[in-house]
């Protein structure tokens, strides 16, 4: 059912075979060449790329052009259509802090946030950040944080330019409007006041994009202080504050292992205190609760966690009492604490909750939903004494809810609704949860979203999404865009494959290094239980994941081609073993307790190259493909899917395209625009339609 592509050649991708040895074990590569041996100067300035190189990428860019060339109206009338369901002019609600509240606004037409304040109960907006107008001239612009000083009298923001993610912070005067001297480069995009606003905390990122030192900057001073140096290559690390202004925290951490640090917010100048030092499998996350630090852990086999208490002064191991036990099946995903309460967000049967615990007598309430399947979002407040919280609500039918409720008389205050412009009636469409059963018995889920008039008796086409790595859930939220092709007649899915914790901490642990394999069982058997329940074909099912979820993709079509009609694989982590074979990449030590080490180890070496998808590249009729990257991007480099598609193209038999679109101006998030990001999904969904023979809509 395939439809036609234009026959035009494509790039041919030169071969220079370059062999490595690993365990006895030999391997050669022939497009390794791709990866530019200056790749750290090429991310924070681009024009440094090869020439070879950057024309073999531009030539890519050529040949999907022309590939597509078909379907630009129709990703203009893509774009019209989900820029339409956007408020132009939308403005958060604000948040109070203090004398002030703050939240970010967009105007019309406007590509970048602005941050904002008003007075505590409501006045005139006083724009403290505009991002169009810092954006003006670049071809990339992308916001990091922004965080008020204490005092409310300096905003400390961060920009990055590039699309590397190496982000320059400022210093901004809040009455005047102008950024002083105080700026500083290659930070992780964030940083952290101190408590009486004399100076900030950063991480700053390496030559490898790491994030290898902590500092504190006093303004006005040239000279910064290093507070705390990580060794260890393997290990992310970050910096914020608490809500009672007490505290300055380090979190240290890699997949399996954390730590923490910590140093009062008044004494920028004072060494970090280690609370518990790291054990491999001992996850903890601190929380400030005034007299004591609340503690959710893993420890002592809490495998779904639970919450312990420390005292402020004597925080470590030895002195952490149970507050909250283990409950298997209840995932506990975060805590807040308040002055009088303490607020969770737990995952169980599938479904995230929210609990609220008075801190006096322990009394526990849920905040309940009707719906059987939706997604939670938990903002908290910005002050520690506050008694009121907010959270956001949507499922695949409803548009975002925005509340504040009232933890102490249990009332929920509808704040804003997301507006859909171009209008949106939640009667025309139905959601559904079916539950898939995979290769060794377990059950995976699916959730569903359709339109009522589509035809359920195998002829609609369906997008199938899926991720499936760190733990991460994929909500069954609600989404603008995939309306698109929704009213178009699509099946929009997503399979909750196991390497996320869709059903809890197990669900992940069973979709990771040695069980990986499940990850990409799971996603085909979605497929085959779609096609088995009569919703779709297996021609109509195109398959869509980013990152990770794009290893997931390239996965299952050396697995399973004949599953699925075409395949969408944005910035796709697709050639695994030699990414965790190079630890000068950013992030390849932080990740070997997620995929396993290839160098110590022979059996984590021969996992991973059973599923790696460039390492397993073969001679099948692969469907149609679509691979999706950006020059910049630090954490998929841009040679994987460029070396992925050269070997699709050279192996594969049939007929049927490969295609690399190639972002020259950006990184992992894509274009850093609201609007220019819509231009690209409005391309991979033209790619979605094309291969399933929906162009005419």
């Amino acid at each position: 059912m395939t439809a036609k592509f234009a026959d035009i050649a494509a790039p041919q991708t030169q071969m220079r075979p370059k062999a490595d040895n690993w365990h006895n074990i030999n391997r050669i590569d022939e497009y390794a060449w791709l990866r530019a041996d200056n790749w750290q100067e090429v991310f924070k300035d681009p024009s440094l790329l090869d020439p070879a190189i950057r024309s073999h990428l531009e030539a890519e860019n050529i040949y999907q052009a022309a590939m597509m060339a078909d379907t630009v109206g129709l990703q203009k009338k893509l774009f019209s259509e989900m820029r339409g369901r956007i408020k132009e002019d939308d403005s958060s609600v604000p948040m109070k802090d203090g004398p002030f509240a703050y939240g970010t606004s967009f105007k019309a037409g406007g590509e970048q946030p602005r941050f904002f304040r008003t007075p505590r109960e409501r006045g005139e907006e006083q724009i403290l950040l505009d991002g169009d107008e810092e954006a003006e001239g670049k071809s990339y612009f992308r916001l990091g944080g922004a965080d008020h000083s204490p005092d409310h009298k300096l905003l400390l923001w961060g920009f990055d330019d590039k699309g590397s993610e190496f982000y320059t912070l400022q210093v901004r005067d809040v009455e005047g409007g102008a950024d002083s001297a105080d700026s500083v480069v290659d930070t992780g995009g964030a940083g952290t006041w101190d408590a009486d606003a004399a100076g900030f905390f950063y991480t700053r990122l390496d030559a490898n994009h790491r994030p290898s030192k902590i500092y504190y900057h006093p303004l006005g001073k040239k000279r910064d202080r290093l507070i705390y140096e990580e060794k260890d290559a393997g290990f992310f690390m970050d910096v914020g504050g608490t809500l009672t202004n007490r505290w300055i925290f380090i979190a240290i951490h890699d997949h399996e292992t954390s730590e923490y640090r910590i140093l009062p917010a008044n004494d920028p100048g004072s060494k970090p205190c280690l609370v518990a030092a790291r054990e491999t499998g001992l996850q903890y996350d601190l929380e400030d609760g005034g007299e004591v630090f609340f503690v959710l852990t893993n420890a002592d086999g809490a495998k779904d966690f639970k919450i312990m208490t420390a005292p402020v002064n004597e925080p470590g191991r030895a002195n952490w009492r149970e507050l909250i036990a283990h409950e298997p099946g209840r995932l506990i995903l975060s805590v807040m604490a308040f002055q009088n309460f303490l607020v969770r967000l737990e995952r169980k049967d599938g479904l995230p909750r929210i609990v609220i615990r008075e801190r006096a007598t322990g009394e526990e309430h849920m905040i309940a939903f009707e719906e059987e399947a939706y997604s939670l979002g938990l903002s908290g407040a910005l002050e520690y004494d506050s008694d009121t919280i907010r959270f956001s609500y949507s499922s695949m039918t409803t548009p975002s809810q925005l509340y504040d409720y009232d933890m102490r008389t249990r009332k929920r205050t509808l704040l804003k609704t997301q507006e859909v412009p171009s209008g949106h009636d939640a009667g025309q469409y139905v959601t559904r949860r079916l539950m898939a059963p995979t290769h060794d018995g377990e059950l995976v889920p699916i959730s569903l979203f359709y339109h009522k008039d589509t035809p359920l008796d195998g002829s609609a086409p369906c997008l199938l999404y899926g991720y499936g790595a760190y733990g991460i859930t994929i909500p069954a939220s609600f989404n603008t865009n995939c309306l698109s092709l929704v009213n178009r007649g699509f099946i929009y899915a997503i399979a909750h494959v196991r390497g996320g914790k869709d059903k809890g901490f197990s669900w992940y642990e069973d979709g990771k290094k040695e069980k990986k394999h499940n990850t990409f069982d799971d996603f085909v058997h979605a497929a085959l239980h779609l096609v088995a329940q009569g919703y779709t074909d297996h021609n109509c099912i195109v398959a869509q994941g980013g990152s990770a979820g794009g290893l997931l993709i390239g996965a299952v079509a050396n697995l399973a081609p004949q599953a699925f009609g075409g395949l969408i694989a944005e910035v796709p982590f697709v050639d695994v073993l030699a990414t965790m074979l190079d630890d000068t990449l950013p992030l390849t030590p932080p990740e070997w307790p997620e995929w396993g080490n290839p160098k110590e180890s022979r059996a984590d070496y021969q996992t991973i190259a059973g599923y790696s998808p460039y390492d397993n590249v073969d001679a099948k009729d692969y469907p149609p493909i679509l691979a999706v990257a950006g020059l910049t991007d630090p954490r998929v480099t841009y040679w994987e899917p460029a070396k992925w598609v050269a070997r699709l193209r050279a192996k594969k038999t049939g007929r049927n395209p490969v295609l690399l679109k190639i972002n020259m101006d950006a990184g992992h998030g894509g274009a850093s625009g609201r609007f220019s990001r819509l231009e690209e999904i409005a391309f991979v969904y033209a790619f979605a339609l094309k291969v399933t023979d929906r162009l005419e809509g």
